[in-house]
């Protein structure tokens, strides 16, 4: 995750993986009418992405100290038919486990979503507050270096050109994603 950044970067496809490092980066920016350690308690809260997320409605802490560096959440998430309506993603319910990796009250959340054998992976959503005049910055980013267990899934049986039309597609649809979610923890936050 790269500090400071404001701007979408959005990496387009090549013919390999393994040409495209980062393979998505994205992230929003808003400022928030309350202190970084405000912010900070609701975000790091993600019991609470239902209020906000555009794809995650809730889970529990599966394994150690809530919102710790270590613990692992069970997010339950669910996707609409017509998202990139054409690629074989994951439709309707489906669980994630997220291991936090990332936890600085006032400063810093983030964590890597899991695989099925239980590892993380180079898939990294976050946030970063910082202290403005009227109250804080959050940046929301999420990055993915290599190809997760669930990208390769989806495009395995993928020509080379469908594969770029899904990560140009994809990219498209996390950009709006963490606006939108930026947007509604402001709202949430700011209306409490």
């Amino acid at each position: 995750m790269t500090r400071g950044r404001s701007a979408d970067k959005i990496s387009p496809m090549t013919s390999s993986y393994s040409e495209n490092s980062p393979l998505f980066e994205v992230s929003a920016t808003v400022q928030i009418g309350a202190t970084p350690y405000e912010v900070y308690d609701v975000i790091s809260d993600l019991k609470r992405s239902k209020e906000w997320s555009e794809e995650c409605v809730g889970g529990e802490w599966v394994s150690g100290e809530p919102a710790t560096v270590g613990a692992v959440f069970r997010g339950e998430n669910t996707r609409e038919p017509d998202v990139v309506a054409w690629a074989p993603v994951v439709r309707g319910t489906w669980f994630t486990d997220s291991e936090v990796v990332a936890a600085e009250p006032g400063r810093l959340f983030s964590w890597a979503i899991r695989n099925s054998a239980g590892n993380k992976q180079e898939s990294i959503w976050g946030f970063e507050i910082r202290p403005v005049e009227a109250g804080s910055e959050l940046v929301h980013n999420f990055r993915m270096g290599s190809p997760t267990e669930g990208i390769l899934e989806i495009t395995a049986d993928m020509t080379t050109e469908e594969r770029e039309k899904f990560i140009e597609e994809w990219s498209q649809k996390l950009k709006q994603d963490i606006s939108a979610t930026a947007g509604r923890i402001k709202n949430v936050i700011e209306s409490a």
